[in-house]
């Protein structure tokens, strides 16, 4: 899962409109029987989960530390994320369809990709939730936004040309699940999960860019002190 190409030029979409209780069966089917495993194997802490929007559309940006953040997500957010992926995972047959099912849709990260970006702004014009990571790819600790590491342009541009906030969000410790023993039951494993205020774009998109990498660190510092207690 990553982010939009820097570069790309489409007609200004009408606002967001306000989300409709769209049944999307086959996403909740997936996450009910995914669900468990996490449940009997974890304990997370979740952060501010009423910061998320019960009807309306939002992008969701989210820190990408592991490939786990993504079901960690899907588990705590009470609506289904449209997530945007690479056309490198779509390769896959089976993972294509998989997705496909569940709302993600591929990026072209060698090129500029304005189907994509039309593709966002029409699921935002539904009234949707869209994933993005704006790294653009998982990142070491280190390099990551959270510790001040830079982030991909245009995620600003996308949420002032669909009129729709950002919602920046923290995933920290989902990488334990990389080990085959995080996932024995009552194992415990530890990780967590926040979400902060909504960010609206109104003014220059350099500076809203800004204060989302800021309000990624603040987040960070917040959760890993709830964690740390």
């Amino acid at each position: 899962m990553t982010t939009i190409s820097p570069t790309f030029s489409v007609d200004q979409p009408a606002p967001a409109q306000p989300a409709r209780r769209e049944r999307r069966l086959f996403y909740w089917t997936v996450v009910t029987i995914c669900r468990p495993p996490f449940i009997v194997s974890s304990r997370p802490v979740t952060l501010h989960l009423d910061r998320l929007p019960r009807d309306g559309a939002y992008i969701l940006a989210c820190s990408h530390l592991s490939p786990y953040d993504v079901p960690a997500l899907m588990r705590s957010s009470p609506r289904p994320i449209d997530f945007v992926s690479t056309t490198d995972v779509f390769r896959n047959p089976f993972v294509a369809w998989l997705y496909g099912n569940m709302g993600t849709f591929p990026l072209d990260r060698s090129r500029s990709d304005p189907k994509t970006v039309r593709i966002v702004l029409d699921r935002l014009e539904r009234g949707r939730c869209v994933g993005i990571f704006p790294e653009g790819r998982i990142r070491r600790p280190s390099e990551s936004v959270i510790m001040g590491g830079k982030m991909r342009p245009t995620i600003a541009r996308l949420a002032k040309l669909a009129n729709v906030p950002i919602i920046p969000a923290v995933v920290w410790g989902a990488d334990k699940y990389k080990r085959a023993v995080s996932w024995l039951p009552l194992k415990r494993t530890r990780y967590g999960v926040i979400y902060g205020e909504p960010l609206a774009v109104t003014g220059e998109e350099a500076e809203a860019e800004e204060e989302l990498c800021d309000r990624f660190q603040r987040l960070y510092r917040e959760l890993r002190a709830e964690m740390d207690f």
